[in-house]
């Protein structure tokens, strides 16, 4: 039996209940993991309101890191007592131990703490596919990162840094603000006390950014097109603030046939050699110091609904894990 974060209706982080869950053995293709450590993301939330459906009732939980206890049949990159972490469907994270499918699985370095492990993966596999799986990015280009002080937000500040690209960052507050320059961006912008999009075209002479990466959603969409040069491509790949509204697509024309792309990590991870290849690139950075994982909240697993508050409430800088 394994302690479980599962939810049995859609609602506020009131729904989450601790429950005893079997865990059972792992079938073909297949581990068992017993967790040190979990994530938590937006992605989480948006599946405990319903806006991402789930069947349920179902537990909760993209992103762990942990030991193998045992492994199916078929499996060949994992054995017992490996360290590993893994940000994956289904989800089930928030738990003590699981049993799930091995491929997006990976070793985890032995240089790098479980408290890591649990805090990087989702948030560093989805800078990595921003970065080097969405468009092409170099040394020179310049990048607008919404909710730059967040635990995606300050992996990519670092990453830019470490790739020559220049990341404009915006947050809620100074304090935020700071917190992303410490971290590698170039410039700051407080979304609250300035306009953004004026701010942005200042900044690059009005010639614009070549990428907006926007997880925000419908509070920035609009301003975040007009921030963009020609050409430009704009990433949408998260709504913390709510869903994109539906788009005339004239619109891209009008404002310099720009792109727009609204990818997902699991699309890009679904592969198992991309998704073991991005993960060494991502621990790469890590060990190399090239991006440091801050872990700014923890929160034990039965105070599962308090962490869901404060992530939502925007009260959280970095990442937050919930403690086994």
């Amino acid at each position: 039996m394994a302690k479980t974060v599962v939810i049995e209706a859609f609602g506020g982080p009131e729904v989450l209940q601790l429950q005893d869950r079997p865990v059972g053995e792992p079938g073909p293709g297949q581990v068992r993991i017993r967790h040190q450590a979990c994530g938590l993301n937006f992605i989480d939330v948006y599946q405990r309101t319903g806006l991402y459906p789930l069947q349920l009732p179902h537990a909760l939980g993209m992103e762990a890191s942990g030991v193998i206890e045992a492994v199916g049949e078929g499996v060949t990159h994992l054995n017992v007592g490996d360290r590993a972490a893994y940000a994956s469907a289904p989800p089930g994270a928030y738990t003590e131990a699981r049993v799930m499918p091995a491929a997006q699985v990976c070793p985890l370095p032995d240089e790098i703490g479980f408290d890591q492990g649990a805090a990087m993966m989702l948030k560093g596999l989805t800078v990595d596919y921003l970065f080097h799986r969405t468009t092409p990015l170099g040394r020179g280009d310049t990048v607008l990162f919404h909710a730059a002080a967040g635990g995606v937000g300050l992996i990519a500040c670092q990453w830019a840094k470490s790739e020559g690209i220049t990341l404009i960052g915006t947050a809620g507050s100074d304090e935020k603000c700071e917190l992303a320059k410490a971290h590698g961006a170039a410039h700051v912008i407080n979304y609250r006390s300035e306009n953004f999009t004026e701010k942005v075209r200042e900044l690059t002479g009005g010639k614009g950014v070549d990428v907006v990466m926007d997880a925000v959603g419908a509070d920035t969409f609009e301003g975040s097109l007009d921030c963009l040069k020609p050409l430009g491509m704009m990433i949408s790949f998260g709504n913390a603030s709510g869903p994109v509204p539906p788009l005339n697509i004239g619109v891209l024309a009008q404002k310099g046939s720009l792109k727009i792309t609204r990818p997902t990590l699991f699309t890009h991870i679904a592969d198992h050699a991309a998704c073991q290849a991005m993960a060494r690139r991502l621990f790469g950075k890590v060990t190399g110091g090239e991006v440091k994982i801050r872990i700014d909240q923890r929160f034990p697993l039965d105070q599962v609904a308090d962490a869901h508050r404060a992530l939502e409430a925007r009260q959280t800088t970095g990442s937050t894990i919930l403690e086994l």
